[in-house]
């Protein structure tokens, strides 16, 4: 088993402020396997639908900033947290 801590949410990766910190960092935790395993597909396709979602300009740019601080878009951060959300609200069997 490993010694590393293991990462539960990508809200619990910190913003590094330069890439010794971020090295260091890692060379302690690591992403838990039912977080990368929830980024992937679940078998619904490769397809995807455009929809239009209204937020509100200050909403957006603060999700912009915690998108940048996990070096992720900010529109795949915010289906990553759906993904998540819906998962704990049905899990599937």
């Amino acid at each position: 088993m490993s010694d590393l801590t293991p990462i539960r949410r990508w809200e619990e990766i910190p913003f590094f402020p330069n890439p010794k910190e971020e090295a260091a960092y890692w060379a302690t935790h690591q992403l838990d396997p039912q977080l990368l395993a929830a980024s992937l597909s679940r078998g619904e396709g490769q397809e995807s639908t455009s929809i239009t979602l209204r937020i509100d300009p200050r909403m957006l740019s603060r999700l912009k900033r915690l998108a940048a601080r996990r070096y992720l878009n900010y529109q795949s951060m915010i289906k990553q947290w759906l993904a998540e959300r819906m998962e704990k609200e049905n899990p599937e069997p």
